[in-house]
């Protein structure tokens, strides 16, 4: 039985949940991180040595890092599903902004999210959130101009690069922030809203 660690209000556990209902296999999930705590005791540190969440457990296996995570679910339970091509470029293409997902934009949006949302107005250090907001809105044009020319981020069809920057869309287009014109990163959002696992698992109030 796959077994998620993570709160279900996180970035990181939010796509690996919404990848099991994807792929529709049967998971068990535990309250972990945050207000929840067990992050820092050595048994959660064994599965996460940075006690972060989430945390994936699978008959004594466990796996750590939520894009490694995806990929494992994909490799290991349904190998010919285009959320993870087979090819060794649409693959490549798929890992690149997977990449680009974890290093280019968690940051900057990290810093708005925090800033406006988890933050209380009277801390809030507007400078810095203004400037990560700049940055963010350059790695979402980024994205609008691969869904123009592709369809998806990453390809003709819907793949993990989609599930890892669709968690952060759903901040991004929520938050009350100034965000430059994106078109085709407004339409593939709605689409990301219509599926049942997007709605259940990401398109949530932000908190």
């Amino acid at each position: 039985m796959l077994r998620v660690w993570g709160r279900t209000n996180s970035a990181n556990v939010m796509k690996v949940l919404w990848l099991l209902d994807e792929l529709a296999l049967p998971y068990e999930r535990i309250d972990a991180g945050g207000a929840f705590g067990r992050t820092g005791t050595a048994e959660y540190r064994a599965m996460q040595p940075l006690g972060l969440v989430p945390a994936l457990e699978e008959d004594g296996f466990a796996l750590f890092e939520s894009n490694a995570i995806m990929r494992y679910l994909c490799n290991a339970h349904a190998p010919a599903s285009g959320l993870y091509p087979a090819a060794p470029r649409p693959r490549g293409l798929v890992d690149a902004w997977l990449d680009l997902q974890q290093t280019a934009l968690n940051r900057p949006q990290g810093i708005v999210f925090a800033g406006l949302v988890r933050t209380p107005p009277e801390k809030r250090d507007m400078a810095a959130i203004d400037a990560a907001r700049a940055e963010a809105a350059g790695i979402w044009g980024l994205a609008d101009a691969a869904i123009a020319a592709r369809g998806w981020i990453a390809g003709e069809t819907m793949t993990l690069a989609d599930l890892a920057f669709g968690c952060h869309a759903h901040r991004w287009f929520s938050m009350e922030i100034d965000r430059p014109a994106t078109p085709h990163l407004g339409a593939w959002y709605d689409r990301l809203r219509a599926r049942a696992g997007y709605a259940r698992h990401v398109a949530q109030p932000l908190s």
